[in-house]
């Protein structure tokens, strides 16, 4: 599966980004899907993980609260809603595809096959 990563951008702390991962292939519904981000100078972070099918959705405590994480299986499309934004969210964000993770190995880059670009997302104070 093929991934593209988009929707970042320049925004002010406390306001909102929606991301977009969208995928090719009509077995996308079957892949667990991730959002890392990469700070500069920071290694690569687990965001959140949505499994397959819409399935059950997971946070980084860092973002609980503030992102969403979901999935429209028939646009082949995971979405990232980022609310109340902080300067510690500015980060490269890349997502990354699966099939058949199990729940210990979401929060791991390495678990991930497929990647998207990364789209920037910048946040001022």
């Amino acid at each position: 599966v093929q991934l593209q990563a988009s929707g970042g951008g320049l925004v002010q702390a406390g306001g909102s980004l929606r991301l977009s991962c969208a995928a090719s292939g009509p077995t996308f519904s079957s892949y667990t899907v991730g959002w890392f981000r990469q700070a500069p100078g920071e290694s690569r972070e687990f965001v959140a993980a949505i499994r397959r099918n819409g399935g059950t959705t997971h946070y980084a405590n860092s973002v609980k609260g503030r992102f969403t994480i979901s999935r429209d299986n028939a646009k082949y499309t995971v979405y990232l809603q980022m609310n109340s934004l902080k300067p510690e969210d500015t980060a490269v964000y890349y997502c990354a595809a699966d099939l058949g993770l199990i729940l210990s190995s979401l929060r791991f880059e390495a678990s991930y096959t497929y990647w998207g670009q990364g789209t920037q997302v910048t946040v001022s104070s």
